[in-house]
């Protein structure tokens, strides 16, 4: 018996057997119909659908309920279901009906609305149900990189700039320094570059976070060489012209005034490579939750640098035992045009590497309410002048009320040590003492290899005494040689060979502790200061270190006599002594930021 349905009837969903069955049931009720989103509740059945899947499907569809409207169909009602009646004693359904229960329902139903989770709600439901790892599949992870091809890529980049950079560090102070025999054209020269650093180390952190990494990466190695070849053409023409009678009139030449300029540009293009590298790209290679990876990623590119700080030296020392000044400028050119091309290409290799990751935005850039990313209008030259401004200033307020502040303090105080390491002053007073070229760059170069040396010892010392007690103990080995080292100065003469081969051997060995506490307190500073401010803070960090050798270079100007050597021993022994003064003092009186970033190395202060 068939009768016409009446509006409102409900259908079971227990006869679905499979996600989709539905569409086929309304196929066989109604197959002259028009598709559904065109049906319209004009009289015919209303039958709210409540889909019932198994599995993944359930997930998708049990969060609300489907309406479907049928019109001019005739369903069999022979068996309909009250809610009087018991369904258990209804008569079987031939399995050619479409439909076996109908139950009959007044009113309309409530739809419960679609339900879906934001990305804050995604991302807390995403980390929660993640499976726990154990502790040996945790370190696995962590000392695994996330992009090991592009550190690969990363290291031989560095390897080619560094040992450029390092050969020209030493080359242009021997070059200037046979200039004239005074320290005085030397020590200028190292005040301006230092002074550049110091007043755009902030400005430079600020540029490279406001600019996309790879071009800014070849347009700063562009820049570089450009700068390193220009002072080399100008040290050249100084040495093919006649010699000048005093270093004063050596300052008021227009090659030197040059130089300056050059030497200038150079070294905050410099620094702007170097932090981009060591505190923005390699924590993007070996993964910003992957400590292990990281640090030995930091390890690696330190031994990168320092084994260019042998090779270096060594390399143009010989040459420079060899060959007249001018032939040695000349080949360094050449070198430097010649790197130039890997340097570019090693640094698409490592982007390539890394499927795209060092492509990705920056914080610096600004997103206004609309969603467009911008970066900062330096097209306006007041604008440009102001933003700079601004970036300076608050350089300084970050670093200011960094929580490891003493730490990088003490680190700073080191820089004030020019005299007792291995660097342009020193470089002018050995050559100034006579000795050979060859053996003033194997100096250098044993200095870097305890450097290489503090990189492997470094690690064993944080397992033993803690990462504070291994930076305490790294400064005090370096301030304690320094100080004999300077004994040996004051009390004997130099112009003997055992006396300066002690004083340059207690210098050698001084740097392992240097080393140590520079591997440890990077380490320090990674841990404490924020990853969104890593490298405002850390081009800042570079700036007051360049301000620390800006003011011991300003002495070494006023006392530009070689005689003077042994006031500014003093004083860079005193800077390192009141460094190690400084950590220990802290690494004493735990505040309460650094109990809850060193928290295993609090329980051994306190």
């Amino acid at each position: 018996m068939s009768r016409q349905g009446k509006e409102g009837a409900f259908v079971n969903p227990g006869f679905l057997k499979h996600p989709w069955g539905w569409l086929s049931s309304l196929g066989r009720l109604a197959p002259m119909s028009p598709p559904l989103p065109s049906l319209l509740p004009t009289g015919g059945l209303f039958c709210p659908l409540q889909l019932a899947v198994d599995a993944v499907a359930w997930s998708l569809f049990d969060r609300f309920t489907s309406r479907c409207y049928i019109t001019h169909s005739d369903v069999d009602l022979d068996h309909v279901t009250t809610e009087d009646e018991d369904p258990e004693n209804l008569p079987s359904i031939s399995p050619v009906c479409s439909i076996p229960h109908v139950h009959h329902r007044t009113g309309i139903l409530d739809c419960e609305p679609l339900k879906f989770l934001d990305e804050e709600q995604f991302m807390s439901n995403l980390l929660t149900e993640l499976p726990v790892l154990s502790e040996e599949e945790q370190a696995a992870l962590a000392a695994t990189p996330a992009h090991p091809s592009g550190l690969y890529a990363l290291y031989a980049s560095s390897l080619a700039g560094n040992l450029v950079e390092q050969l020209w560090n030493f080359a242009w102070p021997a070059a200037v320094a046979l200039l004239h025999p005074s320290l005085l054209p030397v020590a200028v020269l190292g005040f301006f570059t230092k002074l550049a650093i110091f007043a755009g180390g902030p400005l430079v952190g600020h540029f490279m976070d406001s600019f996309p990494r790879i071009p800014t990466y070849n347009f700063l190695s562009l820049i570089q060489t450009a700068a390193q070849l220009l002072s080399a053409t100008m040290i050249i023409y100084a040495h093919n012209t006649l010699r000048h009678a005093s270093a004063s009139a050596m300052l008021l030449q227009p090659w030197f005034i040059v130089l300056v300029f050059a030497a200038g540009i150079e070294r905050l293009a410099g620094l702007a490579l170097g932090v981009t590298m060591e505190r923005d790209w390699v924590v993007l290679l070996a993964g910003t939750n992957r400590p292990i990876a990281l640090a030995e990623a930091n390890a690696m590119l330190s031994r990168v640098d320092l084994l260019c700080e042998i090779a270096g030296p060594s390399v143009f020392g010989f040459l420079l035992a060899k060959y007249e000044p001018v032939t040695c400028l000349k080949l360094a050119s050449g070198l430097m045009i010649c790197t130039f091309p890997f340097l570019v290409l090693f640094g698409q290799l490592t982007n390539k590497l890394s499927s795209g990751v060092l492509d990705r935005p920056k914080f610096p850039m600004t997103c206004d309410k609309s969603g467009t990313v911008s970066l900062p209008n330096w097209g306006n030259l007041g604008k440009a002048l102001k933003n700079g401004m601004d970036a300076i200033r608050n350089g300084w307020m970050e670093y200011k009320h960094q929580p490891v502040l003493p730490a990088s303090v003490a680190y700073v105080l080191l820089y004030f040590n020019i005299a007792l390491v291995p660097g342009a002053l020193m470089t002018a007073f050995l050559t100034h003492q006579g000795i050979s070229p060859h053996v003033i760059g194997g100096f250098s170069g044993l200095c870097a290899l305890m450097g290489i040396t503090a990189t492997f010892t470094s690690a064993s010392l944080v397992k033993r005494l803690g990462i504070l007690k291994a930076g305490a103990a790294g400064l005090i080995f370096q301030a304690s040689l320094l100080a004999t080292a300077t004994f040996v100065f004051c009390s004997c003469s130099l112009s003997y060979r055992t006396p300066l081969l002690a004083f340059l051997l207690l210098i050698i060995l001084s740097r392992l502790g240097h080393m140590s506490y520079d591997v440890v307190g990077t380490q320090i500073l990674q841990t404490g200061i924020p990853a969104s401010k890593a490298n405002l803070i850390g081009a800042t960090e570079v700036s007051m270190t360049s301000l620390a050798e800006l003011m011991m270079l300003g002495v070494a100007i006023i006392a530009n006599d070689v005689s003077h050597f042994g006031f500014l021993a003093i004083l860079s022994v005193s800077s390192v002594v009141g460094a190690t003064w400084m950590f220990c003092r802290w690494l004493a009186n735990p505040t309460e930021d650094q109990k809850q970033l060193f928290y295993f190395d609090s329980r051994t202060i306190t």
